[in-house]
């Protein structure tokens, strides 16, 4: 698109004479070394946490800003830990932007808010869009286990504690009895588990039991699995703490006991009588900073957080029934759980990879309606930084504006091509819940493997069948995530399936733009679902 003019000169703005000479030293030693925001620049200098973002920002700001992304182009912006260049470009910076709603890995989140200058703005675009009429749609997991899936929650904000998103919430295991082994551990995107809880090795109350802690942001939730070596009745011990800042004393949130019976009646736990009992659905270890408690907070149905009520420890009892018994698999990343072929009693994680969140979908760009909210609160942003440049922003706006009503109509168009009974999307990653409300695709499936199973013949049995069912031509794989789409892949040359493109979270060296990106993802959809295998 052509970019309007300069809109008039603007003062220079005030540069920092001296950047702490000693700390840009240290980051810029080992990185690359190009600079994309600089002090010595007269353009905005703007930082964003996603190439989407990015080109967002170009787009309205025009040859007025200068922008970079902390998140390089074929990263996950889900797992991305940021580097010391990444930290160096954020404290040049005189805009910020972020989609937040959990869409970033924490450690960017933190980055950004640790390293800006006082007073630079800051705005999370998912959450202030809403007030430009962006539409934002609940979350929707798949639940579809053959056990209950068990998380970690943090509910509420604490505010009242001055907590932010920054906030650190700690949820501690502070001992464990029972038969076996009890480990909680998270299997990240490349199939290596990092732990949250493991029994064998002890609780060390020396170290405020950092080696048995999850750190979580306020709002959020995460995916696990839990291992148990031997069957019987476990009692787990934990405490929840808020972290406010770095250096301010943790906040004592509550202390409770949660029981589970592995393997056994979980209505004869001895000291349970009458206790409720979980066994489907989506339940949480929860943290609650409003109240100050520890509960579970439960979804029996797998229907939705609606309907999820708490649930007292003290009179809760968490199955693991026996159908969840698995071998351990050869490989020697998994020897934690014991010798190859020997049997653990598990309840899966069910979404591969380190993935952490909140209850609405962050993923708003996916529906082009909402990319015009994000471009009109970037442009209002940047004017309020630079009002000199309003008038350019503006115009770069409207026009940017014009080109993304052609691309919704493009979108809506092509896969309004699509015959309905084939307008159905298998993917890697639960990302396009906007595509499917905005342009009417289902979403019929995204693949969620258990490592440990190596791999989950529940979860290919399950993707199979609905292939089958829904008569399904082809799946869609997200580029950057071809290193955890085994399954995916392998059921699709199993039943004679096309692996088609599909982009959500980031561009690669083929597709640079937003506008490209939603463009060619219309097109594959077309391409792959119209025609007969």
């Amino acid at each position: 698109m052509a970019e309007a003019g300069s809109g008039g000169d603007r003062p220079s703005r005030r540069r920092w004479p001296l950047l702490l000479p000693l700390l840009i030293a240290v980051l810029a030693a080992g990185c690359r070394s190009e600079v994309a925001l600089s002090a010595d620049d007269d353009r905005l200098q703007v930082i964003t946490t996603t190439g989407i973002l990015r080109d967002l920002v170009s787009n309205v700001g025009g040859d007025r800003v200068a922008v970079s992304s902390l998140v390089p182009d074929g990263a996950d912006p889900h797992s991305y830990e940021p580097s010391l260049r990444d930290v160096r470009d954020v404290v040049y910076a005189d805009v910020a932007f972020s989609n937040y709603l959990l869409l970033e890995e924490q450690a960017v989140i933190k980055s950004l808010d640790a390293n800006l200058r006082d007073g630079v703005p800051n705005v999370s675009l998912a959450e202030g869009a809403v007030k430009y009429a962006a539409e934002i749609i609940p979350l929707v997991e798949d639940v579809s286990l053959d056990t209950i899936w068990l998380g970690m929650r943090v509910r509420g904000t604490g505010a009242a504690q001055g907590a932010n998103r920054s906030s650190d919430v700690l949820l501690s295991a502070t001992a464990a009895d029972g038969p076996g082994r009890l480990v909680a551990y998270l299997t990240e995107s490349f199939g290596s588990p990092a732990f949250y809880v493991d029994s064998g090795d002890g609780f060390d109350a020396a170290n405020g039991y950092r080696d048995d802690t999850a750190t979580l942001p306020p709002d959020a939730h995460t995916h696990m699995s839990w291992a148990f070596t031997r069957p019987g009745v476990y009692r787990l011990s934990m405490r929840a703490q808020l972290a406010v800042t770095p250096d301010s004393a943790p906040v004592p949130m509550g202390e409770q006991v949660f029981t589970f019976a592995v393997g056994v009646d979980p209505y004869s736990v001895p000291g349970m009588a009458g206790a409720t009992v979980l066994n489907a659905g989506h339940a949480d270890v929860t943290v609650d900073l409003d109240e100050r408690r520890l509960y579970l907070f439960a979804d029996p149905e797998g229907s939705g957080e609606a309907n999820q009520r708490v649930h007292d420890p003290a009179r809760t009892v968490i199955e693991v029934p026996n159908k969840a018994l698995l071998e351990v698999p050869g490989e020697r990343r998994f020897r934690f759980l014991g010798r190859p072929g020997s049997q653990v009693h598990q309840l899966p994680q069910a979404v591969l990879g380190k993935h952490v969140h909140g209850e609405i979908d962050p993923h708003l760009w996916q529906n082009v309606r909402n990319a015009i909210s994000y471009t009109e609160l970037i442009r209002d942003t940047l004017i309020g930084v630079d009002p000199w440049g309003a008038a350019a922003y503006r115009a770069n706006a409207s026009a940017y504006i014009r080109e993304l009503e052609s691309l919704d109509t493009y979108v809506r168009a092509t896969v309004a091509r699509i015959p309905p009974a084939r307008r159905h999307l298998v993917s890697t990653h639960d990302a396009f819940g906007y595509l499917g409300q905005a342009y009417g695709i289902q979403i019929s499936g995204f693949v969620t493997p258990n490592p440990a199973t190596e791999p989950s013949l529940a979860d290919r049995r399950r993707l199979t069948q609905t292939i089958r069912n829904l008569k399904i031509p082809a799946v869609f794989l997200e580029p950057n995530l071809a290193a955890r789409a085994t399954t995916l892949t392998e059921v699709a040359r199993e039943e004679g399936l096309r692996v088609c493109p599909i982009y959500g979270d980031t561009f690669d060296r083929d597709v640079t733009t937003y506008t490209q990106m939603m463009r060619f993802n219309a097109d594959s959809l077309h391409e792959c679902l119209s025609t007969e295998n």
